[in-house]
């Protein structure tokens, strides 16, 4: 599966009191689950945002909010940090700090010890992640957030997020190791989405991949023939330029498909600026994968929407325009071990907090020990866990 969750955006910021809270529980919940699993089933759960929710509202932040992404992966980041014992480590962050992810990727690896090769993987990894979300799937979401966890055995998973500010909404993007044979064809994991977008170009759905291979031959052609059905093709969607212009093989000259065009492409009057010289490095550079395509410096959204264009309205190769986004689950009832910073379900509560830090704590101290405390100290979790309604 692949996947998203959507998340309104909160006004407001967290607490210096709380911030402490939610990291003494991040660290206390993150050191068992370790303790039983090992750092790369964790890291691997980051992928899931079923598990990645109910994390955030188990250390108090609010169950349905943006800053569940950014303000919980700060938090895991700290706390991994400060605790290198853990196993796992996360490079990236908000805004500027995204940028920083090459960098950081380097530190864990001499934190880890990983091998050049793993090093390589998770670099392109990021890069891929980031330029697959703004570029290949176009939902209306600027990604402004962007996160590489990693295990000490270079396990990884990414997670990005992305703001609609006209519709107050932020979306978040998971990916994990490893990719698929071809590694931006549904790439994601898992989806929990109540939203679906009507505006979508969405080049990483199995249905484009016929858009995608022509996409590829038409960037190896002649940029200034390219350039011209680019032209022609966003006359088209003016209302300029009849459909019927085109002779295509595919039974796209109809009135349903020109206003299937113009209500993707609209908002595109017409071409992006510095598409000729984009088109004419492309070019030189003769990419043989889309992977290789969207990863030449110049090639954005506007670009892939233009030749996305010409796919559909010069040769009739289809594009989905499906949003990906499906299957909403909701893991609101790990809000109530502590509440929520909004006080949702109710004010969070540093008693509670304490008394669950202060369990996972002696249970983590008991496991430890011998391997019959270990046992033990397992099987109390175990217990509390089948307590919980199915």
């Amino acid at each position: 599966m692949w996947g998203i969750a959507e998340l309104p955006l909160h006004d407001g910021h967290v607490p210096a009191w709380l911030a402490r809270y939610m990291k003494k529980l991040a660290k206390a919940i993150l050191a068992v689950t370790v303790e039983i699993h090992g750092p790369d089933k964790v890291v691997e759960w980051f992928a899931d945002p079923i598990w990645f929710q109910a994390f955030n509202n188990a250390i108090g932040m609010d169950w349905d909010s943006s800053g569940s992404t950014t303000v919980t992966l700060g938090i895991v980041k700290q706390v991994t940090l400060e605790d290198p014992n853990l196993g796992i480590a996360v490079a990236g962050g908000k805004g500027t700090k995204a940028r920083e992810t090459p960098r950081e990727i380097d530190g864990i690896a001499d934190t880890f010890n990983l091998s050049s090769s793993t090093v390589k993987e998770l670099k392109l990894v990021s890069r891929l992640s980031a330029k697959t979300d703004t570029v290949l799937l176009q939902d209306g979401y600027q990604l402004y957030h962007h996160a590489v966890i990693v295990s000490s055995t270079g396990k990884w998973t990414v997670i990005q997020q992305g703001m609609n500010t006209e519709k107050r909404l932020a979306r978040r993007y998971h990916w994990s190791k490893p990719l698929p044979p071809i590694p931006t064809l549904e790439p994601h994991r898992a989806i929990a989405s109540n939203r679906r977008e009507d505006f979508v170009i969405d080049m990483t759905s199995k249905m484009s991949r016929e858009a995608r291979d022509t996409i590829l031959d038409l960037v190896r052609d002649d940029p200034r023939r390219l350039l011209h059905q680019i032209h022609q093709a966003y006359m088209v969607v003016k209302g300029v330029a009849p459909l019927t212009m085109f002779q295509t093989s595919r039974p796209t000259n109809s009135v349903e498909a020109l206003k299937r065009y113009a209500r993707y492409y609209r908002p595109q009057s017409r071409p992006p600026r510095h598409i000729e010289q984009v088109l004419r490095k492309v070019y030189e550079l003769s990419p043989r994968s889309i992977e290789e395509l969207v990863l030449v410096e110049g090639v954005g959204p506007a670009t892939l929407r233009s030749l996305a264009l010409v796919a559909e309205i010069v040769y009739g190769v289809p594009v989905s325009h499906n949003d990906p986004a499906n299957a909403p689950l909701d893991p609101f009832r790990y809000a109530y071990i502590a509440g929520g910073k909004d006080g949702i379900p109710y004010p969070f509560r540093r008693d509670y907090a304490e008394r669950v830090i202060e369990f996972l704590e002696n249970v983590l101290a008991e496991a430890r020990l011998d391997e019959k405390s270990r046992r033990r100290a397992l099987e109390r979790v175990r217990r509390l866990a089948n307590m919980l309604p199915r």
